[in-house]
């Protein structure tokens, strides 16, 4: 089969690979679109190896068909080969086939393209995980997502929405609030123009102050942001995209309860990943089936346009997922 590689320079290539050797508890997928994540820039870039036992190319999550069931994943599971699936990967996913464990399986949600089921398992694990299991959210909260145009965002907030969250985002310009309008925030906030740490000190004057904040910034600004929170808030630290240091005030951390915490969904183990993609088909695909959440797709490419599709990411373009079409 075919997978994309990374050469010595970092650019990307179509080239030939091992076929997958199915395990016990193994389904063998034939991929019809791998959606793009930011860790996948940092794998090509040699900063995020993939776990062990996972191929060497990119690709976190996709979409396609199943055409082999090992005998361990048919006695432990329903799936039946010809079924729609999408899947959670450790990496593999930039190529024609890969072998997924039977519980890092999902179906295909009713009223939901291939394309978008691509979109959907490790942005959605990321957005469950620090929304409900670290973030512990709840309806009537106050959610703080930034950078309100990237593609977790653009499930995160409307997933917040549909489990009755109030959400404040965060753009860049006014043009981008124009762009991610459909998401349905309560609050964007154009950081060219406003500091967001204003708006949250006058959200926590008029009694709305930060639950839980999900913050992939990082940066200056964190430090500034973390005295205008709900007493007890959850600020979940996922990257640092604008700076890996801060500055806090220890007093107004332990005064107000706040709890910082550092999340990333590749570091949980096999079992935590399988039991959220449990929780989200069990409580989040029937809002997926009634149009209430969905990943926004900005952009499909053919998969021998790899590089051209990670460059949309590395330019920052996007609003909403990149995803790859194979075949």
């Amino acid at each position: 089969m075919k997978a994309i590689l990374v050469n010595d320079d970092k650019s990307l290539r179509w080239d030939d690979v091992p076929n997958p050797v199915l395990g016990n508890d193994d389904v063998l997928v034939k991929i019809e679109y791998a959606a793009l994540n930011r860790a996948d820039l940092m794998q090509r870039e040699g900063d995020y190896p993939p776990p062990e036992g996972c191929p060497e190319w990119m690709g976190l999550e996709i979409s396609g068909e199943i055409v082999q069931i090992a005998d361990g994943a048919k006695k432990k599971s329903n799936w039946k080969t010809g079924d729609k699936v999408c899947a959670l990967l450790g990496g593999g996913g930039y190529a024609e086939y890969v072998n997924v464990k039977y519980d890092m399986l999902m179906p295909v949600p009713e009223n939901c393209t291939m394309a978008e089921a691509a979109a959907i398992p490790e942005a959605f694990a990321t957005a469950y995980l620090n929304l409900f299991v670290e973030g512990k959210i709840e309806k009537g909260n106050t959610l703080l997502m930034n950078a309100g145009a990237s593609g977790l965002a653009s499930v995160i907030i409307p997933m917040a929405k549909a489990f009755g969250v109030r959400v404040i985002t965060t753009v860049l310009s006014d043009e981008i609030a124009q762009s991610i309008k459909h998401l349905h925030a309560d609050i964007v906030v154009n950081t060219s123009k406003e500091n967001i740490a204003d708006v949250l000190k006058k959200q926590l004057a008029e009694g709305h102050s930060v639950d839980v904040a999900i913050d992939c910034l990082g940066g200056e600004i964190m430090g500034q942001c973390l005295h205008f929170l709900t007493h007890g808030a959850r600020w979940i630290v996922i990257a640092a995209l604008a700076g890996q240091k801060t500055e806090i005030d220890l007093k107004n951390i332990y005064v107000r309860n706040v709890r910082i915490v550092g999340s990333t969904l590749r570091s949980r183990t096999p079992e935590v990943k399988a039991e959220i993609l449990a929780q989200i088909v069990e409580h989040v695909f029937p809002k997926v089936s009634q149009g209430l959440v969905k990943p926004t797709i900005y952009k499909i490419l053919p998969i021998e346009q790899a590089e051209e599709a990670q460059d949309i990411l590395y330019r920052g373009e996007n609003v909403g997922k990149v995803v790859l079409k194979i075949g």
